[in-house]
């Protein structure tokens, strides 16, 4: 029983953290998945997968609603990517049947150096909120990126929140506080479609997907804050400490594998 206890107000705790880092960059599913498997190493990856998805979509969803109200919303370019995300996620599941995962882990490590590295050499890289596309081309691009990120979270995911930043940023002119608000409507989006498996088959802890909800609901209403009151330059620095904490992950899988 005081295992269980122990148990439960750690995965409390790291919904939290998780709820509010994902808030900012995303990258929450760095806490709160190790955590699961390390409290519950009996059930099946599935079930604490769904289990994560159902605690982190309430979160996200929390944080798209704050930015909402704060941030003026680029919706003819994050709608268009969400719903491309949502579809191709779908294909993303499916592939895993067909390419190996740790075939393309060390290919994602050298994207997440690239992207930081990129970060870095430039200062004034997302300070400024300046849309890059319109009309017909805004459209394509949205299309094209939804579908990319997309396809990679329901095939991978770990990173998903980062990398969509960077590309709103890098490929759209957005500041990263807009693209941060932006990322969260394609999270959701990608979240929704995994759930729409991951439930209907059972692979849900149902009281503690509630419990962590509530949790991470709490920890994104207090990373919107922070990303809100501090602004892009604050997010900017967010999204540099988790992609390296992305980068020295993902190499430490890849050479443990080699």
């Amino acid at each position: 029983m005081e295992f269980l206890e122990s148990g439960l107000l750690a995965l409390v705790l790291a919904a939290f953290l998780a709820g509010a880092i994902d808030a900012v960059v995303g990258g929450g599913g760095l806490i709160q998945i190790p955590a699961l498997f390390a409290v519950h190493p009996g059930e099946s990856a599935a079930t604490l997968f769904g289990t994560n998805k159902c605690a982190s979509v309430v979160g996200t969803a929390n944080a798209t609603w704050r930015y909402a109200l704060r941030v003026k919303m680029p919706w003819r370019t994050i709608l268009p990517a969400a719903i491309a995300a949502f579809a191709f996620s779908y294909l993303g599941a499916a592939a895993v049947a067909w390419l190996p995962k740790d075939a393309i882990r060390p290919l994602i490590l050298l994207l997440l150096i690239l992207a930081a590295v990129y970060t870095l050499k430039r200062k004034d890289f997302g300070q400024l909120h300046r849309p890059a596309h319109a009309g017909p081309q805004e459209l394509i691009y949205a299309v094209l990126l939804g579908g990319v990120i997309g396809f990679y979270d329901g095939f991978f995911g770990p990173g998903t929140g980062s990398f969509l930043i960077f590309l709103f940023v890098r490929f759209f002119g957005f500041d990263f506080l807009h693209a941060s608000a932006g990322a969260k409507v394609v999270n959701v989006a990608t979240n929704l479609a995994a759930l729409a498996y991951f439930m209907p088959n059972g692979y849900v802890l149902p009281v503690l997907a509630l419990t962590m909800a509530v949790a991470n609901v709490s920890g994104s209403m207090a990373g919107t804050w922070l990303a809100l009151k501090h602004g892009s330059g604050f997010v900017r620095q967010v999204f540099l400490v988790v992609v390296g904490v992305l980068i020295v992950k993902f190499a430490w899988d890849t050479f443990r594998l080699l």
